[in-house]
């Protein structure tokens, strides 16, 4: 297995999910606590109207999917506050519109890549140094802001309305975790791909939450899940010359079932 490493884009490929798991598992910990699952999803399928619009005009896919996640990431919070629309109407909706435009965009485009494919399904071996950098500066503002904001976040994940009585600004924290989740959604698309994305932000945290007092605890224990089986994965899918982040899943997949498994048992 070592030999693996010999290759520059499998060391590409292991620096990435390193960086990765950090931003992973403190924002996966905030979506599944706030009981957001839904929203990642609706953001990576969105940003798929990012990626075609980026394939018309000609310009870096990532730009494309970074615009139009971040802009859905907060069309979302708008709708669901300024209206009578339900969140999960607000995401059911970008959902659809982000899928619906990308496939009339990449038709008008006259383009089918295999780039594309990777940003569906991944592809970490088509890792770049410029993917590690980005990955990098995201992992470094998501845990400061975390850091910094911590009590806020707590708040708005546990007490809305008692954060809001204290003087938080309840609007812009908010505001930052929609932002955060958008970024961190576009980076791991590099893992899993936009249809998968999903997962691999709920499984570790989800699989976390069951063994955490306190909501840092669980941001760490589910960086560390993240990272193990992405890790795992990234091996398993070289030895069997399987795609990486299907297999990936699949791990997060058959832990995530063991313990809930487990947990039924024991009670």
């Amino acid at each position: 297995m070592i030999e693996m490493f010999s290759y520059t884009f499998m060391q590409n490929a292991f620096v990435l999910i390193v960086l990765a798991s950090v931003s992973c598992g403190v924002v996966g910990s905030l979506i599944t606590v706030n009981r957001m699952s839904s929203f990642t999803g609706s953001i990576a399928h969105a940003s798929f109207g990012g990626l075609g619009l980026a394939y018309l005009l000609g310009v870096h896919p990532m730009l494309g999917a970074t615009v139009f996640a971040v802009g859905s990431a907060l069309g979302i919070g708008a709708l669901s506050e300024r209206s009578r629309l339900g969140s999960d109407t607000a995401m059911a909706a970008l959902w659809a519109t982000g899928m619906a435009a990308g496939l009339v965009f990449i038709k008008l485009s006259g383009t089918y890549t295999s780039d594309l494919m990777s940003w569906l399904f991944g592809s970490l071996m088509a890792v770049s140094r410029t993917d590690i950098y980005l990955t990098g500066v995201l992992g470094v503002l998501v845990t400061g802001s975390v850091f910094l904001l911590y009590k806020e976040f707590l708040g708005i994940s546990y007490d809305l309305e008692f954060t809001r009585i204290q003087g938080v600004s309840v609007k812009f924290v908010r505001g930052l975790f929609l932002v955060m989740a958008a970024l961190t959604t576009i980076v791991l698309m590099k893992v899993t791909g936009l249809i998968m994305v999903i997962a691999m932000l709920t499984i570790p945290a989800a699989i976390a939450e069951k063994f955490s007092s306190s909501l840092w605890k669980m941001m760490i224990l589910a960086s560390i899940f993240s990272l193990v089986f992405s890790v795992v994965g990234l091996f398993v899918s070289w030895w069997l010359d399987l795609p990486s982040g299907p297999v990936i899943i699949l791990v997060s997949s058959v832990v995530f079932f063991a313990v809930q498994t487990a947990g039924r048992n024991s009670s």
